[in-house]
């Protein structure tokens, strides 16, 4: 199955403007529907088994483990990742990027909660001075929507700044995940705008072995890359050098 990319044909969400000063009611259901998606097809579990990996055995009321998200989306990984820490009382701070102000807005006022958050607007290629960093960096269903060079840039910059972890999670374009997500978004999830990007997103993730080549060309250097439930795939480094 080879990658269908046209930078002319986005995403619909990555369109999304605010109106009268607030995110539409369609673009608030589609994120509620990924939010949805990333809870019960597996980028809530990659997190929760990167977390244990990583941070279990961290001392409550130490200092605070700094985390960076780029493209934070409705910022519902953040939330939950805040709350794996809460539980375990490790005091958390996250930095959350994302390019689109709409979706912002609705990351904003779902994460009112939560103010270990702070969301910026961003462009996640070269986000970032030179003199910040973190020590957990995190991207999750980004890349696909990149091209293949704008994607090495995202991990170039994603290792740059991270210190300590860092872990970047997708889709694996194959033709079992793009039969699911037809028949899901066909019996499903029927809205206009998840069924048209959900759709586009398989035909633009990369394969297994062109996901591993995106970190070879941006540079990682003893990285881990592993297939995931359900059509998912992550790499990372524990420890960047």
């Amino acid at each position: 199955m080879k990658r269908v990319f046209d930078p002319n044909i986005p995403e619909l969400m990555d369109l999304a403007v605010l109106e009268n000063g607030k995110p539409s009611a369609e673009l608030e259901r589609d994120l509620a529907n990924l939010r949805w998606l990333n809870r019960q097809f597996g980028a809530y579990s990659i997190l929760h088994r990167f977390m244990k990996r990583w941070f279990s055995r961290r001392a409550s009321g130490g200092p605070p483990l700094c985390v960076l998200d780029l493209a934070t989306g409705e910022g519902d990984l953040p939330r939950e990742l805040v709350l794996w820490c809460r539980k375990r009382g490790i005091p958390v701070t996250v930095d959350a990027i994302d390019m689109n102000e709409a979706t912002l807005a609705v990351a904003r006022e779902r994460s009112r909660n939560f103010p270990e958050i702070t969301f910026h607007q961003g462009d996640i290629r070269s986000w970032g001075s030179l003199s910040e960093s973190w020590e957990f960096v995190l991207c999750s269903l980004a890349l696909h929507h990149f091209s293949g060079e704008d994607a090495v840039l995202v991990m170039r910059n994603a290792k740059r700044l991270c210190f300590h972890h860092l872990l970047v999670a997708d889709l694996e374009r194959n033709r079992s995940g793009a039969l699911g997500i037809w028949l899901l978004t066909a019996l499903v999830l029927r809205e206009p705008m998840t069924k048209h990007d959900a759709r586009l997103s398989i035909q633009r993730a990369f394969s297994f072995e062109e996901f591993g080549s995106l970190a070879l060309e941006a540079c990682w250097n003893d990285f881990g890359q592993a297939r995931f439930p359900v059509t998912r795939q992550a790499l990372w480094i524990d420890r960047v050098a």
